[in-house]
C-alpha cells in the first residue's frame, strides 16, 4: 500500500511521520524549506505532561535535559503576590517549556534512523488529485515530481496550501492579542519558576499597564512576553530595550542588572478554526486546521494532539482496509475540542483585558480573573485543560458492566506502573502509540509476585482469551491499582491513550462491544468507503 503524505515538516507534521512508524506505517514528509531550522531562542513552546512523554516516546529523548519543567508558577499584582504554584512529586506534574528548534531537531534526528520516513526537502505542493484507491499530490521545487499516497495530511501551518487546495474555509479572529517577545540571560530572582506579573507598579494605570509573562529555559534564559495594549502599535528596538530595562530594574528593585538579549519578536495571537478537517482522503493538522494561543503557547500542544489522535486512526485504516467512522471520528473529536477550547477563550477574553464585567460573571472580581489566567497557563480548567472526548462518536453504548473511575471516559488515562506481558515492568504510556488497544486489569498484589505465578490463575486465564478475541490487536496488562478503580476491575484504552471505559470483571461481551464501539462501530468495509467527511 502507498506511504501517507505528510505536507510541513513541522513538529506537527514530524510527530504524525513517527507515530506513523511506530505503527509500520510508511510515510514521505514533504519539506518546502531546506530541511533545518534557524535556532530562534525566543520561539518556544509549553507541552504539557502528556505531550512531552508522547514526543519522548517517539524520540528517545529526556526533554527534560533541553528545556526546564516549572519548578513553579507564581502570579503578582503591582508588587504583592496574588497566587503562587509549587511543582512538586505530590502535585500534577509541570508544563515543560522548550526552544522549538531544540524539539524540532530532537524530532528531525529521529527521523533520520527511521527508514519508514523519507523527508524529501525544497519541495512545495501546488496541486492534489484523489481517487478511490489512494492520491496523488505534485511538488515543484528541486525536488518537483508526482507523489503517490494513500491518504495525505496537511500540517504546513498557517498558510496551508493543503487547506487552500480543498477550498476548505479557515474562519475567525486575527490579532486577538499581540505580544513583544525577548529572549535574554539575566539573573531574575524566581530561578526556575514562571511568573505572570499584573498592573505593573513601574508603569501608569490603565491599558498600557499591561502584564509580562516571564518563563524560564536552561542556562539561565528567559523568555518574556510583553501584553501590548490594542491597535497596532510600533514595537521599535528603542521600545522593546526599554521595555526589557524597566521590567528587569523592577524586579530586582533597583537599577537594571547586567543581560545577554538573544533574540526578539512580536507574537500575533489569532483565534482561527477550518470548517473541514477531512475532505475524503485528505486531513489538516496543526495549524493548518486551527489557530489558538492566548494562554502561553497552547498550539502547538494541540497540534501534537491531532498527530496523536489521527495516527492510530490512518494506522487501522491503512493496515485494515477501510474504516471510514473511525477516520471521520477525527475530525469529531479534535475539531469539538478546540472549538471549545476557542469559545472558552473568546468569550473570557475580553472580561479578563476589560475588567468592566467581571464582578457579575466572576465573585472575587480580581481574584477570580488572576485563577482564570493561572488555569489558562498551567493547563488547567476550561481554558487549559486538555480534552476529553466524552460526546465522541467512538464511545459505547451503556455497558451493563461499566463502573466509574476517577478517569472519565473519553479523558487521557492516568500514567500508572504495569506489567507487560514479557513481565516487565513499564509505565503505562510506554504501551501507547503501538497501533494495539490496552486491556488493563486491576490486580492488587500482583506486583510483588513474579508474573509466572499468577498468570495463569484467577481471573487471568477466562481475560486472556476475552483479549485474544477482540476485533482488533489489543495487549493485556497488569496493574496494582488505578484512581477510582477497585480490584479486579478491566480497563480499555485506545492507542492514543484516551480511556474507553471501566468494567467491573471480566465481562468478555461487554469487553467486545466497547473494542468494537472504539474501531467506529461494527467493522464492515463499508459501500461509500473513500467518501469521507463532506
Amino acid at each position: 500500500m502507498d506511504p501517507v503524505i505528510i505536507v510541513g515538516a513541522g513538529p506537527v507534521g514530524l510527530t504524525l511521520a513517527l507515530a506513523l512508524a511506530r505503527q509500520e506505517v510508511p510515510s514521505v514528509v514533504l519539506d518546502e524549506g531546506p530541511g533545518k531550522d534557524e535556532p530562534r531562542p525566543a520561539r518556544t513552546v509549553v507541552l504539557r505532561e502528556d505531550t512531552a512523554a508522547l514526543v519522548e516516546r517517539l524520540t528517545g529523548v529526556a526533554l527534560g535535559e533541553h528545556g526546564v519543567r516549572w519548578a513553579g508558577w507564581r502570579l503578582l499584582r503591582r508588587k504583592q503576590v496574588m497566587s503562587e504554584v509549587v511543582f512538586d512529586e505530590a502535585s500534577p506534574a509541570a508544563p515543560l517549556h522548550i526552544a522549538q528548534h531544540v524539539l524540532t531537531h530532537a524530532l528531525r534526528a529521529a527521523i533520520d534512523d527511521q527508514p519508514l520516513v523519507k523527508v524529501v526537502v525544497d519541495s512545495r505542493l501546488d496541486s492534489i488529485e484523489q481517487e478511490r484507491s489512494g492520491i496523488t499530490a505534485h511538488t515543484r521545487g528541486a525536488q518537483g515530481t508526482w507523489w503517490r499516497g494513500s491518504y495525505l495530511v496537511g500540517c504546513d501551518g498557517t498558510r496551508s496550501t493543503v487547506r487552500k487546495l480543498q477550498d476548505i474555509r479557515f474562519p475567525g479572529r486575527t490579532a486577538v492579542e499581540r505580544h513583544a517577545v525577548a529572549a535574554l540571560r539575566a539573573e531574575l530572582p524566581w530561578e526556575g519558576q514562571a511568573l505572570l506579573h499584573r498592573t505593573l507598579p513601574w508603569r501608569q494605570s490603565g491599558p498600557s499597564a499591561g502584564e509580562v509573562i516571564a518563563r524560564p529555559l536552561p542556562d539561565g534564559v528567559w523568555r518574556l512576553d510583553w501584553l501590548l495594549p490594542p491597535g497596532k502599535e510600533l514595537v521599535t528596538p528603542e521600545i522593546l530595550v526599554a521595555r526589557i530595562r524597566e521590567t528587569l530594574a523592577g524586579w530586582t528593585g533597583g537599577s537594571t542588572p547586567a543581560y545577554d538579549l538573544l533574540d526578539t519578536g512580536v507574537h500575533t495571537v489569532h483565534h482561527r478554526l477550518a470548517r473541514r478537517w477531512r475532505v475524503g482522503r485528505v486531513f489538516l493538522a496543526g495549524d493548518a486546521a486551527h489557530l489558538l494561543g492566548a494562554f502561553g503557547t497552547q498550539g502547538l500542544d494541540e497540534g501534537l494532539r491531532d498527530a496523536d489522535n489521527l495516527a492510530w486512526k490512518l494506522a487501522v485504516a491503512w493496515h485494515r482496509g477501510p474504516h471510514e467512522a473511525l477516520l471521520d471520528s477525527y475530525q469529531a473529536e479534535r475539531r469539538a475540542v478546540v472549538a471549545a477550547r476557542l469559545r472558552a477563550a473568546d468569550q473570557v477574553l475580553p472580561v479578563l483585558r476589560g475588567g468592566g464585567g467581571l464582578r457579575h460573571i466572576v465573585p472575587g472580581a480580581a481574584r477570580g480573573h488572576d485563577g482564570l489566567l493561572t488555569d489558562g497557563h498551567l493547563g488547567r480548567g476550561t481554558l487549559g485543560a486538555p480534552g476529553t472526548y466524552a460526546d465522541s462518536p467512538l464511545a459505547p453504548p451503556p455497558l451493563e458492566a461499566e463502573i466509574p473511575v476517577d478517569t472519565p471516559p473519553g479523558a487521557p488515562v492516568t500514567d500508572v506502573r504495569v506489567t507487560a506481558e514479557d513481565g516487565s515492568f513499564v509505565q503505562l504510556r510506554d504501551r501507547l502509540g503501538r497501533g494495539a488497544l490496552l486491556v488493563v486489569l486491576i490486580a492488587p498484589g500482583t506486583g510483588v509476585w513474579e508474573r509466572k505465578h499468577w498468570v495463569s490463575a484467577g481471573v487471568m486465564p477466562r481475560l486472556a482469551a476475552a483479549v485474544t478475541a477482540l476485533p482488533h490487536p489489543a495487549e493485556l496488562l497488569v496493574a496494582e491499582s488505578y484512581p477510582g478503580a477497585p480490584a479486579h476491575s478491566v480497563l480499555l484504552v485506545r492507542p492514543d491513550g484516551h480511556l474507553v471505559t471501566a468494567l467491573s470483571g471480566v465481562r468478555p461481551a461487554d469487553l467486545y462491544a466497547a473494542a468494537e464501539a472504539a474501531l467506529g462501530g461494527a467493522v464492515k468495509q463499508e459501500a461509500e468507503a473513500g467518501s469521507g467527511a463532506r
